[in-house]
């Protein structure tokens, strides 16, 4: 807990009431590799700071998964549009690692923005910081070959390319599996 507590008093100091409130309010949970966080059809409730392991947000397409999010330790994960507007999911989100998470309610969380001040700061840092992120990997996928998607990824998260399979990280970059495993080889 005091972890996640350091990272948001990093963003804006956290005043003592509302340290002691988060203490009381969040909750921790071990999840198995392979095991879901949320599956689609479901309402995303909470929202969840990673301390340890690496999760992926995907969605199926004719069938096929699509991963469109890699989070690891120290990030924050949801399924943005379930849950800030608390209906069913059309992601999934899974363990690729074992994981270790702390979370808190849509309810718990939206009471502590209405009582502290500062907390919403600490909400729109996190927003615009993860909206950037979105908005490059729109920007990858629409003005990028292929191969400089592959290596803006080795260049900006390289630990991915060694925790991740290839095919989820083939469908992340939007290219078949051939071609992805042919870039890597020429990399």
């Amino acid at each position: 807990m005091e972890e996640l507590l350091a990272w948001l008093n990093a963003i804006h100091p956290l005043p003592h009431p509302l340290l002691e409130r988060l203490r009381r309010k969040v909750k921790f949970r071990k999840l198995n590799r392979k095991e879901y966080l949320l599956e689609a059809g479901h309402v995303n409730r909470e929202i969840c700071f990673i301390k340890s392991g690496l999760l992926r947000c995907f969605y199926l397409k004719e069938g096929k998964e699509i991963s469109s999010w890699f989070m690891k330790e120290g990030d924050v994960i949801v399924s943005v549009e379930s849950f800030y507007e608390q209906i069913k999911s059309y992601e999934h989100i899974q363990a690729l690692e074992d994981c270790e998470i702390f979370y808190i309610s849509y309810e718990q969380l939206h009471a502590l923005y209405n009582e502290f001040m500062e907390f919403n700061y600490i909400g729109r840092v996190l927003t615009v910081k993860y909206l950037i992120l979105w908005t490059r990997q729109l920007y990858n996928i629409r003005m990028m070959t292929a191969k400089e998607r592959y290596q803006y990824m080795q260049e900006r998260t390289p630990e991915l390319l060694q925790r991740v399979s290839g095919r989820h990280l083939a469908s992340y970059l939007d290219i078949n599996e051939s071609t992805f495993y042919r870039i890597k080889k020429e990399s």
